[in-house]
């Protein structure tokens, strides 16, 4: 280490403030009126001379503070929400009863219709054994002497 080297020699500098000068806005004609805003002061610029000599300038800020807690509401979102899904349930529940009422009394029309066509056949056939039709004692079969030569059937 060298003590006249230029790093080594602590350098004295004053403090700068520099005030930033407000912008001043010009005035439209053709533009709406605008509502009064309080005027916010402008932040002091402060400049700081570092130990090694580095001059650090910009405004102060503030430390941030934490947003307040929201006050819990008095009813959870999870009850609103069962709430809500035993609403729809109920809504769908008058829906699926006449379904199943459509289902049921189509099943007992189409059981009573099959019951109908086996009833009307049925009697249909009853009437078709029972009747006299002209002949008695049933079916008559006249038998005469067939020839049979060469698998040809002479009758």
């Amino acid at each position: 280490m060298y003590p006249e080297h230029p790093r080594n020699v602590p350098v004295q500098r004053s403090v700068e403030v520099h005030q930033p000068a407000p912008i001043t806005p010009t005035v439209d004609p053709y533009a709406a009126p605008l509502a009064p805003v309080q005027p916010h002061p402008v932040p002091a610029v402060a400049s700081v001379v570092l130990p090694d000599g580095r001059v650090v300038t910009g405004y102060a800020v503030s430390p941030v503070q934490p947003e307040p807690v929201a006050a819990k509401p008095a009813v959870s979102r999870a009850a609103v929400n069962v709430a809500l899904g035993g609403f729809g349930f109920l809504s769908v529940c008058g829906g699926l009863l006449l379904l199943t009422s459509f289902i049921t009394a189509l099943a007992a029309l189409i059981t009573q219709l099959i019951t109908l066509a086996a009833v009307i056949f049925g009697g249909w056939i009853a009437v078709q054994v029972f009747s006299t039709s002209g002949h008695r004692g049933g079916t008559t079969v006249n038998i005469r002497k067939a020839v049979f030569k060469r698998n040809h059937f002479h009758g």
